[in-house]
């Protein structure tokens, strides 16, 4: 994944994230806020429900009283209370007085609880209420003190709840009751002022089962009825003040929240359930354009993102892919590689940093080439010093005694001039050897490049020594081959890398001189190909290690101390790679890394000779 796409998906998460917390946060907040509402809402209704209960009671009450208390009703009261009255001649009267008091129940009843006139329903003359002349603890009930109270009712529509008060007048020993009150209806729910989204439904619980009939709004009975009787039923239940909703279709904004009143009567039995309705509408209006903001802020954002992160990106990247292709430059050897520094930041900063770490390596580069070639050239020196001081001994030696031969005129300086003169030119040969030697490595060609397969270098080398593997009079040296049957071919020059390996081969060969096992393995991977040769002997500590690749370092009796430096020119002429790993009394590996194709023509350094003053 690049920088760019990475800086992209940042950029769009965190912008999601903080959208998404932020439209969280306001849809919480906001639907908080609403039922903090609703709730204020529904519980001033409910106490307006109640003040105008209080209200309705206490005026039913008043209205009550009055009749008792006109002088109409005291007449009435004195008639009745004769031995000879007749109840008969009073029996439309409720109807008149519950006009004049706007009251939808009225009745006057006797001292034994007989009906004498009955407003709501005029067919029940001359039944009982027996309920006025019930006693408690002995005595009749003090009506004043009862005050108002709701009761189930029967009407000529039929049974009703209705908000009642009881007044007596005493004439004597006898009573007459003054029963009136006002139905709790729709017309009670129409007085009812209700804010915008809400409603009030009152339910009459005349029957055990619920009746959706019996369930009702300011303007009559509700359609739906039915789905209020899981409500009814656990208030009938429970008798107490619920909250509960009803999802009327799919959509949540049809939602409602109904919170419920029980009205009890005298004995606390539920007669009534006010319900007060909160719709969900607005508040899922206002949780849908908080999504549908929230989404186009996102989409925005997203818009926004690309536009930032490609700009973003390409200020931040463009100048990093300048910085990635010059560090490639300076890795394939081109030292001198300069990036162009506009602006200032960390990006400058680096661009900078890069420019004078390029100009340290060169000016180090330079002083480390010199360095090397004058400790090369130092131990090259030493080297041929070293070499050349074996033959030249012999030469000066031979010369001395041929000018003693020559000064004593002795007749044997014919014979010594024979064999001084075989000498001198046996130990001038071997210079001429040592010099060829040096002439050799100095020459060393550049590849010239052709499909080869290392298998087949290898086979050919072990083939070319297969003698000397089992030669009489040395113990003998076992070759194992684990070459690999499917390793591709390299680009390579196959008389080099025929040498480096049969140098490899002697050098393993000259390192095992009792005998052991040469194991010699080939591999490919990414693209390149591996040679790995092995030896049993007798291993090399890790400063011989260090300096095995050194030319003229050598670690046996005899040899120039090239084969190693030979190989290790071919091999990074061919753009590869050498190490060796060693444990002493256990043996050596070397391990060779060739790439399928060297990566360029590989870069010659020429030794300067620099002419030095005698």
């Amino acid at each position: 994944m690049t920088f760019r796409t990475k800086l992209f998906w940042i950029f769009t998460l965190t912008l999601f994230l903080s959208v998404g917390l932020i439209a969280a946060g306001v849809t919480v907040v906001a639907r908080k806020a609403f039922d903090e509402s609703n709730t204020e809402h529904t519980d001033a209704l409910v106490q307006q429900f109640k003040r105008e209960y209080d209200q309705r009671g206490q005026e039913v009450f008043r209205r009550v009283r009055g009749i008792a208390e006109a002088e109409a009703t005291v007449r009435m009261a004195i008639d009745l209370a004769r031995p000879s009255a007749d109840p008969s001649i009073y029996v439309d009267d409720a109807r008149g007085v519950s006009q004049s008091y706007h009251l939808d129940v009225m009745d006057f009843v006797g001292t034994n609880g007989t009906i004498i006139s009955s407003a709501e329903n005029h067919a029940k003359f001359g039944y009982k209420m027996d309920w006025l002349t019930q006693q408690v603890d002995g005595k009749p009930i003090d009506w004043v003190e009862q005050g108002s109270f709701l009761m189930k009712i029967d009407t000529q529509d039929g049974p009703g709840v209705a908000l009642m008060a009881v007044s007596t007048v005493r004439v004597g020993d006898r009573d007459l009751y003054i029963v009136g009150g006002e139905e709790l209806g729709k017309e009670f729910l129409g007085s009812l002022g209700l804010p915008a989204g809400m409603r009030a439904l009152l339910y009459l619980n005349l029957d055990p089962a619920f009746q959706a009939a019996n369930l009702m709004d300011g303007k009559g009975p509700i359609d739906e009825a039915q789905r209020f009787a899981p409500i009814i039923e656990k208030e009938q239940q429970d008798q107490a003040e619920l909250k509960e909703d009803i999802n009327w279709t799919s959509n949540p904004a049809s939602a409602e929240v109904f919170h419920t009143l029980p009205l009890s009567g005298r004995h606390n039995e539920l007669l009534a359930v006010l319900l007060v309705g909160s719709s969900q509408r607005e508040v899922v209006i206002l949780e849908r354009r908080i999504l549908g903001l929230a989404i186009g802020v996102a989409v925005a954002g997203v818009l926004i993102g690309l536009l930032l992160s490609w700009w973003g990106a390409a200020r931040v990247t463009r100048p990093i892919r300048k910085l990635a292709d010059a560090a490639r430059e300076v890795s394939a050897g081109n030292w001198n590689t300069h990036v162009s520094v506009k602006g200032g930041g960390e990006v400058g900063q680096l661009a900078r940093a890069f420019n004078q770490m390029t100009q340290q390596l060169v000016e180090q580069r330079e002083k480390l080439v010199q360095a090397e070639r004058v400790a090369a050239w130092r131990e090259v020196a030493r080297r041929l010093a070293h070499e050349m001081k074996n033959p030249l001994f012999p030469l000066q030696t031979t010369v001395e005694n041929l000018q003693r031969a020559k000064e004593s005129h002795s007749g044997q300086f014919e014979e010594v001039f024979r064999e001084s003169t075989s000498i001198m030119l046996t130990e001038i040969e071997n210079m001429k050897a040592i010099v060829g030697r040096f002439s050799d490595f100095a020459k060393m060609p550049q590849p010239e490049l052709g499909t080869v397969n290392l298998n087949e270098v290898v086979r050919n080398v072990v083939k070319l020594f297969e003698a000397q593997f089992g030669a009489v009079g040395r113990p003998p040296i076992t070759p194992e081959l684990h070459l690999e049957e499917e390793l591709p071919t390299i680009q390579a020059d196959p008389a080099l890398l025929h040498r480096a390996v049969e140098n490899l081969v002697l050098n393993a060969m000259d390192a095992m001189p009792a005998g052991g096992v040469l194991m010699m393995r080939t591999t490919h991977e990414n693209g390149h190909v591996d040679l790995e040769v092995s030896d049993t002997g007798t291993g090399l500590t890790p400063e011989e290690c260090d300096r095995l690749f050194t030319p003229y370092y050598t670690t046996k009796q005899h040899g120039t101390g090239l084969g190693l430096a030979i190989v290790q020119s071919v091999v990074s002429d061919h753009g590869g790679r050498i190490s060796v790993e060693s444990e002493t009394g256990v043996g050596t590996s070397f391990h060779v890394e060739l790439p399928q194709n060297p990566p360029r023509k590989p870069q010659v350094f020429p030794m300067v000779f620099e002419k030095q003053d005698a």
